[in-house]
Formats: C-alpha cells, sequence, structure tokens
C-alpha cells in the first residue's frame, strides 16, 4: 500500500505589479485589473521520503529580471519545515521555466524527475528564439543537461511513479513536457498543477493561461487534473496567492507556507 504524505506549498517569491491581460489567453475586458502572482514550490513528506515539486529561482535571477520580491530561501523554508536540503530524495521538475528549475544545485542528493520531451525541447533549435528564451534561464538548463550526463537526471516519458504515492503525469499544453504531480494524502489524492493552472481561476472557469505552446493541450490538462484529484479543492495553482489564504499556515512560517494536506 501506498505512503501517505502531508504536502505543503512554500511561497518563496512575490509580483504585485502585475496585471490580468498578462496571464489569461485571448481578449479580456479587465485585462488592465491588478492581478498578482506568487511563486512556489512543494514538499511532500512521508515518514521516510521527502520530495520536492519543482525548485524555484534564485535571489541572483529575481534581481536581473526584476519587480519580483524574493522573500526567503525555498531551501531555508524547508529546513524549517524539518527536512534538510540534502534529505530531499526526489525533486521533480514540473518544466524548465526559469521560475521552476533554478535551485536544482542545491538538492545535491535527489534525483532529478523530468519528461524526456521538455529537457529535449529547451536544447531544440526553437528554444532561443524570441518569447521562448525569455522563460527560461539557459544555464538551468545547461546545469541538466551535465547532470544528465552524471546519471542524476530520471527522463521519463508520460505517467511516473516517483515514489509508491508520488506519481508524475505528462500533460503538456503550457510547455511541451510540463507535468503534474499527484500525492497519495490522508485527505484523499492532492493533484500539484504546476503551470496547468496558475491561478485557480484557469481550471475552475477552464480559461487558459496566457502562455502556451499547444492550447488544445492546456484544455485537456484541465480534464486531466479533475481526473486526478479527489475533489476540486486538491487541485494546488501553480501561481495563486489565494493558496496561503485557501489552506492553513504553518506556525512560524505565515506567509511563507501552508499545509495543503
Amino acid at each position: 500500500m501506498a505512503e501517505q504524505f502531508q504536502v505543503y506549498a512554500i511561497r518563496f517569491a512575490h509580483r504585485e505589479a502585475s496585471v490580468r491581460g498578462e496571464h489569461f489567453y485571448g481578449h479580456d475586458p479587465c485585462a488592465l485589473d491588478d492581478w498578482p502572482i506568487s511563486y512556489y514550490v512543494w514538499l511532500a513528506v512521508s515518514d521516510s521520503r521527502a520530495v520536492l515539486v519543482d525548485a524555484g529561482f534564485t535571489p541572483e535571477t529575481a534581481a536581473r529580471r526584476g519587480n519580483r520580491d524574493y522573500l526567503a530561501s525555498p531551501m531555508d523554508t524547508i529546513r524549517a519545515l524539518g527536512v534538510a536540503p540534502d534529505g530531499i530524495g526526489h525533486l521533480v521538475l514540473s518544466h524548465l521555466h526559469y521560475d521552476h528549475s533554478g535551485h536544482a544545485a542545491d538538492f545535491p542528493r535527489a534525483e532529478i524527475v523530468l519528461q524526456e520531451s521538455e529537457l529535449a525541447f529547451w536544447t531544440s533549435r526553437h528554444a532561443g528564439r524570441g518569447q521562448l528564451a525569455h522563460f527560461v534561464e539557459p544555464a538551468d538548463v545547461a546545469y541538466l543537461v551535465e547532470q544528465n550526463f552524471a546519471g542524476r537526471v530520471r527522463l521519463v516519458d508520460g505517467v511516473h511513479e516517483v515514489v509508491p504515492g508520488v506519481t508524475a503525469h505528462r500533460v503538456g499544453g503550457h510547455t511541451p513536457g510540463l507535468q503534474v504531480v499527484q500525492v497519495r494524502t490522508a485527505v484523499g489524492d492532492v493533484v500539484l498543477a504546476a503551470d496547468a493552472s496558475h491561478f485557480y481561476e484557469n481550471v475552475e472557469r477552464v480559461k487558459p493561461y496566457g502562455v502556451v505552446t499547444y492550447l488544445p493541450a492546456m484544455y485537456d490538462a484541465f480534464d486531466t487534473l479533475h481526473a486526478l484529484s479527489d475533489r476540486p479543492e486538491l487541485i494546488v495553482p501553480g501561481h495563486d496567492p489565494q493558496v496561503l489564504q485557501r489552506f492553513p499556515a504553518v506556525p512560524g512560517l505565515e506567509g511563507l507556507a501552508v499545509r495543503i494536506a
């Protein structure tokens, strides 16, 4: 029987100066309304395992890109939750955009789980073109290529059981190899949507995000999120500040960490 996990959303950065028009596909009559965005990683912990989903971005990346408040090192918050970074056994990268892959080197003992199609895309002839290039840090991609040669990266195709109770599912859409993570918990199966649903509004109102490589797959991803979760409130979006209101704060880590289950 699969272990049950506790799941935490860890906020490490925030961008207040943001508007709806940056985030929703197509015409939006409220495009100029304020629409803040938060940045998270997610920790799943059982009695014997610790799995991290995504690796955020570094303070240096925040400073270079500007307009992003780096609130706290995700490694420090993970330590405050009782897990040492070198105690993370698996690091699942939902995709390789800069805000999800930047701290991979800070979890030196973790097996990195990544869809092969995602790494293939970001080492392809399209990766450096225009707006696509804006969304990645080349050094992050190069590090993962290097670690693949070192045998630390597990490249997967489709559905992959990371450990019993934690399963990655490729959905694509936002990026070619975007994957979401299903976690068995005491309250049911939680789905960490990452950028398959940036905000609650995406999945709840079936409104695609503005950055997309294949729109039909993004619509299919919304269906997958519902199919994988035991109930809608266990779908956790990737960037919504409301996550901090919908789930209880971890005492002493208010504004930084909430317990999902």
